[in-house]
């Protein structure tokens, strides 16, 4: 039985990342019922400029579900734009108009937090952006939108549990974390990261808040799963110098996705 906070999603959107670069189903939602009927790649044109989708019909028990996929990069190996690069209006624009019920990101950070090793998958609570960068439909008018609780509270306490069960983690272990937001796309120095955990940042990475204020503003349900895949710049235990290597921490990432699928039949389920 649902709690009275949760809902299932019949139109869910995916965005994935270096943390998620492809969507196969098949045998994940086979042993939980779920059947994927149907796959489709299309190309979606938008005002800021087109945007591939996957389109994946599912049969859930006779009930008809909707998952809408969207590789935040525009490339299946991870490696495609570059961060900075990324079009986010038209990414946030494309879903929009895929009339989806929520969308949940995932995305590959960078940890600073002791509580938050690599392999750990937890949520986004909150957000820090201080790279000056707007993020906006608004560009016209003034719009002030609020971003008091950038996440939406019911998907979160629902992906929190699922996020607990399938990683084994009991009621005392924190979940919720603050996202700093990087330029990029060089990673950090050990001194740009002392900096951000003195200013309250727990995780890094370079993308998902600008797509949580473009939700905001659309008004989607909008949260984000976050894979700790590496330490941070100067946080890699008994060897602060180590280097940050791209391809390792994609691998890792991708190397975490059970908890990500637990997270979707919670969703759809």
């Amino acid at each position: 039985m649902m709690g009275p906070r949760e809902r299932v999603m019949m139109r869910l959107g995916i965005i994935g990342g270096t943390g998620l670069v492809s969507m196969n189903l098949d045998e994940r939602f086979g042993e939980v019922g779920i059947r994927v009927v149907r796959k489709d790649s299309i190309s979606v044109s938008t005002p800021y400029g087109s945007v591939p989708l996957t389109c994946i019909s599912l049969d859930d028990q006779g009930v008809e579900k909707e998952l809408i996929f969207l590789q935040r990069h525009h490339n299946e190996s991870g490696h495609g734009c570059p961060p900075h690069q990324i079009n986010h209006r038209a990414n946030m624009m494309a879903m929009n108009d895929a009339q989806i019920d929520g969308i949940m990101a995932v995305c590959s950070v960078g940890s600073l937090d002791v509580s938050f090793p690599p392999g750990k998958v937890a949520l986004a609570e909150q957000y820090i952006d201080f790279t000056g960068v707007e993020s906006t439909f608004h560009d016209d008018e003034s719009v002030f939108t609020s971003v008091t609780e950038p996440f939406d509270l019911s998907m979160n306490e629902q992906l929190d549990t699922a996020l607990r069960e399938s990683q084994g983690f009991d009621a005392g272990e924190k979940m919720g974390y603050t996202y700093w937001l990087s330029q990029g796309p060089q990673f950090e120095t050990r001194a740009e990261v002392d900096a951000i955990g003195l200013l309250g940042g727990h995780m890094v990475g370079m993308t998902m808040p600008r797509e949580a204020k473009l939700a905001r503003e659309l008004d989607l349900p909008y949260s984000a799963v976050c894979i700790s895949s590496n330490w941070a710049a100067g946080r890699e235990p008994g060897d602060e110098t180590k280097a940050l290597d791209h391809e390792e921490v994609s691998a890792q990432a991708n190397d975490r996705l059970e908890p990500i699928w637990a997270c979707l039949v919670s969703l759809l389920s």
